[in-house]
Formats: structure tokens, C-alpha cells, sequence
């Protein structure tokens, strides 16, 4: 189940809007709250609705045939679920399922799309998060081929816990192997190996962060590359300017 409403949350992209047209915007949204591993959206689906998280998580996940599939991609508060919409696209290329249970607004696809259409600022909201998205997506491509996984899991628990906005979240070894696309026992070897040098707790599923800077150091590149490419394409949108007809 995921954790109690949070009355300050809020998502940092719907953020960056201009107050008049996001108020209207969150006036077509409804709050759903996000269960750990609900898959929300699989290949081939037609995209019914966008989502975006407020205080849970969505990982994107190719699937690869004869195997569980491998993570590309991970969205919190600081994206959204359903961006193929933005570019014309409404059939799903990934599985789209919950890493960390909280809550986020869904929208459903055609008043997106008519609020696509009426508001400049979101169109270049959405252009900027596609960039950022398909940056993440490469990145990770090439950080799967050429990690140790050691560094990949220190890179994926830095990303939870900046999507968690909290020292602890819970996600089990198991769901750590799907996603990086290793055995179980890889995941249980790499994350003892951090709990042994201090950076980390971890107790049936729940993580502590205990040396955020030691696990950083532990990390590979591609998390503070990662975080580069989202503040530069993403950073300067808050807030953007109102549409001219904006009341």
C-alpha cells in the first residue's frame, strides 16, 4: 500500500508551470495512489493516461524475449509517465511499473492533449522532459554495458532515494535483479559488499542510506550525469513564462 497523502508534495514538472494554467491543469487531475510493483502501463497498450508521481516512483522497463526485461529508465516527481503523448505516439513502448509506492495525478489522454494544445508553456514543459528522459535512457544503456554492478546498484539506490525524498525506502533484492538485469545473487554479493563499508542498511526490502557521500563515491559517472542533463534541460523551466492568453 502506498504511504499516507503528503499535503506538500507536489510534482516539480506541473511546478514549473504558470500558476493560472497549472491550476487548471491539476483541476483535470485526480490523486491515485501507486502500488509497490503495479505495472501501470505494458508494451503495445494504448496510453489512456499520463501520470505524474508526487511522492512515488515508475520504472521503465524493456522487455526482452525469453527474460524478465531490463530497466531503461526511472521517473519521479521530477517527470511523467506518458510523454509518447507530447510527440503524437499513443501506444506504450515500455512496461511501466511502480518502484516506490506513494501517490501521484493522473490525467486521462485526451484532455492532455487538448491541454497540450491550448498551453505553450506545457508543450515546451514536455519537449524539455522527452530530452531529458531520452538522455537517461542512453545513459543507463551504456552504464549497463560497461558498470560493475556494484557502482550500477550504488547508481540505482542514490536514484531511489532522490525520488523517496527520504534516508529509507523499501525494494527488495529481487526487484533489484529485474531491473539491472542480474541474478539475484549478483544484487545479495554487490549489496552486502556496500553494507559491509558502512553505506548502507538493509533489512527485508527496507534500505537506509546511512553514507550518502560514500555511496556516491561508490557510484559510477552516470548518476551525476544524470543529475546534470535533468538540471540543465529541466532546471531553467521553473517557472516558465505564461501563455498570453493565461488569465
Amino acid at each position: 500500500m502506498p504511504p499516507e497523502k503528503s499535503v506538500t508534495a507536489e510534482n516539480r514538472l506541473l511546478a514549473a508551470l504558470p500558476p493560472a494554467e497549472r491550476r487548471r491543469f491539476l483541476a483535470g487531475c485526480e490523486q491515485v495512489g501507486l502500488a509497490f510493483t503495479q505495472v501501470l502501463v505494458e508494451p503495445g497498450d494504448s496510453v489512456r493516461h499520463v501520470y505524474f508521481p508526487t511522492t512515488g516512483s515508475v520504472s521503465l522497463v524493456m522487455p526482452i524475449e525469453g527474460h524478465a526485461g531490463l530497466e531503461v529508465g526511472l521517473i519521479g516527481d521530477e517527470g511523467m509517465l506518458g510523454s509518447s503523448l507530447a510527440l503524437g505516439v499513443q501506444v506504450a513502448a515500455l512496461r511501466a511499473i511502480v518502484q516506490g509506492g506513494g501517490f501521484a495525478l493522473r490525467m486521462k489522454a485526451v484532455p492532455f492533449q487538448r491541454e497540450l494544445l491550448e498551453c505553450p508553456a506545457l508543450q515546451d514543459l514536455m519537449k524539455r522532459h522527452v530530452q531529458a528522459l531520452m538522455w537517461q535512457i542512453a545513459q543507463t544503456a551504456a552504464c549497463t554495458r560497461f558498470h560493475t554492478l556494484e557502482a550500477r546498484l550504488a547508481r540505482r539506490l542514490l536514484m531511489s532515494q532522490d525520488r523517496a525524498h527520504s534516508g529509507g525506502f523499501h525494494v527488495t533484492h529481487e526487484f533489484l535483479a529485474r531491473m539491472l538485469g542480474v541474478r539475484r545473487v549478483g544484487v545479495t554479493r554487490a549489496a552486502t559488499l556496500l553494507q559491509d563499508r558502512g553505506m548502507i542498511r538493509y533489512s527485508r526490502g527496507d534500505v537506509t542510506i546511512v553514507d550518502r557521500a560514500g555511496l556516491e563515491a561508490a557510484s559510477c559517472g552516470c548518476y551525476r550525469a544524470c543529475k546534470e542533463i535533468y538540471a540543465r534541460t529541466l532546471g531553467r523551466c521553473r517557472r516558465l513564462p505564461a501563455s498570453r492568453d493565461a488569465g
